[in-house]
């Protein structure tokens, strides 16, 4: 997950007053994805096995991908 732009190969989603950039080709392997925020970041969950081990962009330990 990152901030960015919409590009051609984007779709746009406006959810409650949020516009949330998803790339058409993981949506289709996603298919439906759930973001949550609590209080230490984001939790996403989708139809996609995230490994864990690859998840390196936070300090805590099996909290990133979770």
């Amino acid at each position: 997950m990152a901030l960015d732009e919409p590009k051609d190969n984007d779709d746009v989603y406006d959810v409650k007053g949020h516009k949330l950039v998803v790339d058409k080709e993981f949506m289709k392997q996603a298919q439906t994805i759930k973001v949550d925020f609590s209080g230490m970041g984001f939790k996403i969950d989708s139809k996609i096995d995230f490994d864990q081990s690859s998840c390196g962009s936070c300090g805590t330990e099996g909290t990133c991908c979770s």
